[in-house]
């Protein structure tokens, strides 16, 4: 008999929602835990100890966001939204305040899996201090290494700041990075609202790196809110 796959919990008030959740993640292995108020759910993730955290912002008790940032302060775990806000400044400050990912209901459930795949796969490197060597999608490769990028086996010659860009955004693809968070890690503290630095930057790279810069297959633009490296099929080596 198999075992059972990592164990996720899920911190969502709604009925309907809790029991399609459940559907899903069992139908795919996961073991569940469910809590229906945010305290609740600060108590269930520290007696469970889950490996990822699914979580509502409009609870009865906490708002969503104080939520992950409880957790943020004792916990690496991994944090999916599920909402039904589509604010921008909902999901800038769910993501600035610890969550990993951000999905607006009603979603999909293979795009839910996808995401879920991603997240897990980031804190096991994490977890177990692997520090790629390449990173590789499709046709493009970059070399942490040697500090190269290569579409097509070809060498593309980025700016010293286009290369911290691509390699911050590869380094967590499949992860939604605000502008703030990136202007920081890239440019430093000082220029986390200088947001025009940023938008030149990535049409720079759309240009070197994708086939049509007008429909990224990698640098995709998440409006308002800040980037994501799409590469579901990545690959990482050592």
């Amino acid at each position: 008999m198999p075992e059972p796959k990592e164990a996720i919990l899920l911190i969502e008030d709604e009925p309907q929602m809790r029991r399609f959740l459940r559907v899903v993640l069992r139908g795919h292995g996961y073991q569940m835990f469910e809590a229906a108020t945010g305290e609740e759910g600060l108590m269930q993730a520290a007696l469970r100890n889950p490996e990822l955290v699914l979580l509502d912002l409009g609870l009865p008790d906490l708002d969503g966001i104080e939520v992950a940032r409880r957790l943020r302060e004792w916990s690496d775990v991994p944090i999916i939204v599920v909402s039904a806000r589509e604010q921008e400044t909902d999901k800038i400050r769910a993501l600035d305040e610890g969550a990993d990912d951000y999905l607006i209901k009603p979603f999909g459930a293979g795009e839910l899996l996808a995401r879920i795949r991603v997240a897990l796969r980031h804190r096991a490197m994490r977890r177990s201090g692997h520090k790629e060597s390449f990173f590789m999608v499709d046709n493009l490769k970059i070399d942490f290494v040697k500090r190269q990028v290569f579409l097509d086996d070809e060498e593309v010659h980025l700016t010293p700041i286009e290369y911290k860009l691509i390699c911050l955004l590869a380094g967590n693809a499949g992860k939604v990075l605000t502008h703030s968070q990136i202007l920081k890690e890239v440019w430093g503290p000082n220029y986390i609202h200088q947001t025009q630095y940023l938008r030149v930057y990535m049409t720079q790279l759309r240009h070197k790196l994708e086939a049509d810069p007008a429909r990224p297959r990698f640098l995709i633009n998440e409006p308002g809110v800040g980037y994501r490296f799409k590469a579901e099929s990545g690959k990482t080596a050592s």
